[in-house]
């Protein structure tokens, strides 16, 4: 009795890792990229016969010692390791009532106002200021990508009735219509002004 029952247990185990473990992963996957192809191998973001990046993970745009380049429109903030650092995706797991996270808020105000040029009493977006619950979010609020409009205008030297149409271009739509808020992609926004500008 006891040998059937851990013959038909053992069979079960096989069966399952097999069907679980096996099959219907190969079957998602399979799914995943006949419906939706571009998101299922990664969003990658080609320039120049060379990936840049992903469409749906955040990066940086800043210089080797970590100061945003004024050239380009900067991203959220990441609490993602060191920067959108995909192995170590995450919140900062700080409180709302943390110091630390309130004297981060306040720094990345300052920040913000001084690379933009703002006064120093002048509204920040929201997110500009925080880091998303992934730390790998792709996309700024229309509002962030057109306060930091002025600031890429001059430092590449195009109007900025040029830079404003090219938000317009990069911004998505609300999911579904009426979820969310409409949002820019960084990535997609900057390399498209880099084909536009050297300088």
């Amino acid at each position: 009795m006891m040998r059937r029952q851990l013959v038909t247990a053992l069979a079960m185990t096989i069966a399952l890792t097999v069907l679980l473990g096996v099959v219907y992963p190969l079957a998602v996957a399979g799914v995943g990229h006949i419906a939706f192809r571009s998101r299922a191998d990664g969003s990658f973001v080609n320039e120049g016969g060379k990936v840049v990046g992903s469409s749906l993970i955040g990066q940086s745009f800043s210089d080797k010692d970590g100061k945003p380049l004024p050239r380009y429109f900067q991203p959220r903030p990441s609490a993602a390791g060191a920067g959108y650092d995909g192995l170590a995706s995450g919140a900062s797991n700080l409180g709302p009532s943390t110091p630390k996270l309130l004297d981060a808020f306040q720094h990345r105000v300052a920040d913000y106002r001084a690379l933009n040029g703002l006064a120093a009493d002048a509204g920040v977006p929201v997110d500009a200021v925080t880091a998303s619950g992934s730390g790998l979010d792709p996309d700024i609020s229309v509002a962030n990508a057109r306060l930091q409009a002025r600031r890429v205008a001059d430092a590449r030297r195009l109007p900025l009735a040029t830079v404003l149409a090219l938000i317009a271009r990069h911004t998505d739509g609300r999911p579904l219509g009426f979820l969310g808020e409409k949002v820019v992609n960084v990535l997609e926004l900057n390399l498209d002004l880099d084909r536009r500008t050297t300088g």
